[in-house]
């Protein structure tokens, strides 16, 4: 684990592959309710490639500073981490992270190469808004049942084939969660995005978008990533069979293999 010092936090993060990789530095984003380790077998797997992991603010290792609950802010700390770590990198995104990258793209397509997003939204309903409040109102005591026997029914819906680590998912989510405040300023950003669409934004990434999505997925459906990819200009899609929203988990080859093909052109 290395450490930097990023806006008004200090930044956890794993660096593996090959350094003199062609296609450059490649940063993995996490989701909510994760850590960077949730990339750790993604990093192994993609030995080739010069990957670099981090948690977010207030996820894992780093810290939570002054959260405003906003996505500009989370966007910001990855535009930090690009300009005093890796310099230009192509962008992969999962779920938050995806929403994060994409703002990303838009605010500085000198510094975001290309972006890859797997579970992604631009925007959430009124439904998903009343999730975020639900769970924002008791994460002030992640150690409490309540919030625990929430966050292990938020992985077993977010999981398709791989049940049987359901338990083993969920105290890892935990952990990376720690005292809340993280998961709590990230879930005000996520929540924003139904008055406040990243939507409209997408029109301004120039870049290439791969979307990537699960057949399985009950939190981003196919009809999230249509939407993303309806409003951009320069996307491909692809999808990973017989996975839930927690694609990583379910089916981590797949994820392996769609990454080569869209960021080193390998399949």
């Amino acid at each position: 684990m290395k450490i930097v010092a990023i806006n008004d936090i200090k930044v956890a993060y794993s660096e593996a592959g090959d350094p003199e990789s062609g296609v450059g530095p490649v940063i993995l984003i996490h989701g909510l309710a994760e850590g960077r380790d949730s990339w750790s077998g993604t990093q192994a797997d993609l030995p080739g490639l010069h990957t670099f992991a981090y948690d977010l603010r207030g996820h894992g290792a780093t810290t939570a500073g002054e959260g405003a609950g906003t996505l500009e802010q989370l966007g910001l700390d990855l535009i930090r981490f690009l300009e005093q770590v890796t310099g230009p990198a192509v962008v992969v995104g999962f779920s938050l992270g995806g929403t994060i990258a994409l703002w990303a793209a838009a605010e500085r397509p000198d510094l975001v190469r290309r972006t890859v997003v797997l579970g992604t939204s631009s925007l959430v309903g009124r439904s998903a808004v009343q999730f975020y409040l639900n769970r924002i109102e008791i994460a002030g005591d992640t150690a409490s049942p309540e919030f625990r026997d929430a966050i292990r029914s938020d992985t077993a819906a977010a999981l398709f084939t791989a049940t049987d680590q359901l338990d083993d998912i969920t105290e890892a989510r935990l952990a990376a969660i720690g005292d809340g405040s993280g998961y709590i300023n990230a879930s005000r950003a996520m929540a924003a995005l139904n008055e406040s669409p990243l939507t409209p934004r997408l029109a301004d990434i120039t870049i290439h978008v791969d979307v990537v999505g699960a057949d399985h997925d009950a939190f981003c459906p196919a009809k999230a990533a249509r939407i993303i990819v309806d409003n951009l200009s320069d996307v491909t899609y692809r999808e990973v069979p017989n996975a839930g929203h927690l694609m990583n988990v379910d089916n981590p080859s797949a994820v392996t293999q769609v990454l080569l093909g869209t960021i080193a052109g390998r399949h």
